[in-house]
């Protein structure tokens, strides 16, 4: 169960007024008034219905990918040559790349993956020999949180609108997206 001494807070971040809020939660606003002057309790029944109507409302309140996601797509061919890859990254100041094939995402080339490289081989190496696996693709409408739990296990998250590739969020883009 939720703390209901904080429903005054949570109301204010989900920006509704009282009577918007509880309708949405099927209770009376002036129950909400009690409630958040701490005069009264709500009963079971309501705090259960108070609870879901937070829990609904928080996540349709949820900020999605499309909101933090950076515009610029750049990627390289997998026959793509290492040095290539170099001047893409240095050249839009990135730290990795998808590796595209026929139009479809088939692996990640990151500063990472060119240093784990034999220096002296890396000028003959290709994407595909380079790359790691595919960073996950999501659609614009994901809410941040699954982002963000995401972005915990891979560097990048690479945005799709149906077949077309739209953005990119990286860990920093979510951190700009907080500030």
């Amino acid at each position: 169960m939720f703390d209901i001494t904080r429903l005054k807070s949570i109301r204010k971040r989900l920006e509704m007024t009282q009577h918007q809020f509880a309708k949405h939660a099927g209770v009376s606003q002036s129950l909400i008034a009690k409630i958040e002057s701490n005069s009264t309790d709500p009963s079971y029944s309501n705090a259960v219905k108070i609870e879901e109507a937070v829990t609904l409302l928080s996540k349709e309140k949820e900020p999605e990918a499309k909101s933090v996601m950076s515009n610029k797509v750049f990627s390289v061919d997998a026959c793509a040559s290492a040095k290539e890859i170099i001047v893409v990254m240095k050249k839009n100041s990135i730290s990795q790349v998808p590796v595209l094939e026929t139009g479809h995402v088939i692996g990640l080339v990151s500063e990472t993956s060119l240093l784990e490289q034999d220096l002296a081989k890396v000028k003959v190496l290709q994407a595909k020999d380079i790359m790691t696996e595919p960073p996950p693709i999501v659609s614009e409408k994901t809410k941040l949180s699954v982002i963000a739990a995401l972005l915990r296990q891979f560097p990048i998250v690479l945005i799709r609108q149906n077949t077309q590739l739209t953005g990119v969020i990286t860990k920093a883009d979510l951190l700009r997206a907080l500030v």
